[in-house]
């Protein structure tokens, strides 16, 4: 053991080292942007908006994407199989318990699922229709774009998949578990922790937005594009409602109109498809006549 004594020249170095050290540990010896303390402060809120727009807005300008036809639906509107499965476990939980009026509307609601099965094949027939027709010698437009997740978006990004064609996932951050389908292309994957900044890129690059079956999300994007286009802050795009009945029966829009709060017109934003070879044609009869457009910013 070697106890011989520091020289005060040592001891004075060993000093210096450990106050160097300490400066280095520091937080504030952090180059800001490596900071992720710094970043996560409550002022830096208006930084963290401006990069979340810019990165998916650079990325996309990498990837070639030009255009894109957004899809929206339910996340638990799923294939027919697994529809199947859930309507069976649903029945054999009622047949345990058959008075128990939580059990009968489980099998009503799995009724309803299976009955809306359909939908998810549509949405991969439309995503393999578009993707197929438009990303052709390389080109990226009418990419399909979704909210990253399972269902209705998995769906329509899984036709994109069929096809070699890029799609893309809008991800966001949720208290909750949850990622994003595996359909969607890696570099167009992106994930959201602002509600808003999703929405601008939802629309900045939309040339059409088809809205299936959904819940509270799809609704939620579905009236922020028509009041968009309503009061002419975005160029009109087709908005196409797919399947007409569970639209009418969800909304009634005549209501809107005979209660003066919008306009009889206002209801021509809205087309209706059933299949998705309908929805495609819809699409490229609105922009037969428009070949000089210019795409539509959301801005």
């Amino acid at each position: 053991m070697n106890d011989t004594p520091h020289t005060p020249a040592q001891n004075d170095q060993q000093a210096k080292s450990y106050r160097i050290q300490a400066i280095r540990n520091s937080n504030s010896y952090r180059q800001a942007h490596t900071d992720p303390d710094f970043m996560g402060r409550k002022e830096l809120r208006p930084v963290r908006l401006q990069l979340e727009l810019l990165k998916p807005e650079l990325i996309q300008e990498e990837q070639g994407v030009r255009s894109t036809v957004v899809v929206f639906g339910g996340t638990r509107v799923i294939e027919k199989p697994d529809a199947e499965r859930k309507l069976a476990a649903a029945k054999q939980a009622l047949e345990a318990a058959p008075n128990d009026p939580d059990k009968q509307r489980d099998v009503r609601i799995a009724e309803n699922v299976l009955k809306k099965a359909g939908y998810y094949d549509e949405a991969r027939e439309f995503g393999r229709i578009v993707s197929g027709s438009c990303q052709i010698d390389r080109t990226c437009d009418y990419v399909i774009c979704t909210g990253g997740g399972p269902g209705i978006m998995e769906a329509a990004n899984r036709g994109a998949f069929d096809v070699g064609a890029k799609s893309i996932g809008l991800n966001i951050t949720l208290p909750f578990e949850q990622e994003p389908n595996s359909y969607i292309t890696p570099a167009l994957c992106f994930e959201f922790k602002y509600f808003a900044i999703r929405k601008m890129h939802f629309l900045m690059r939309a040339k059409a937005m088809i809205a299936f079956p959904g819940g509270f999300g799809t609704m939620d994007e579905l009236f922020e594009a028509l009041t968009l286009i309503q009061t002419k802050r975005m160029q009109p795009i087709p908005v196409i409602l797919f399947g007409k009945d569970y639209w009418s029966r969800l909304v009634n829009w005549d209501l809107f109109v005979e209660e003066g709060t919008i306009s009889p017109e206002d209801l021509e934003l809205i087309s209706y498809a059933e299949t998705a070879e309908e929805c495609w044609e819809i699409i490229k009869d609105f922009y037969k006549d428009r070949a000089g457009e210019q795409l539509p910013r959301g801005q």
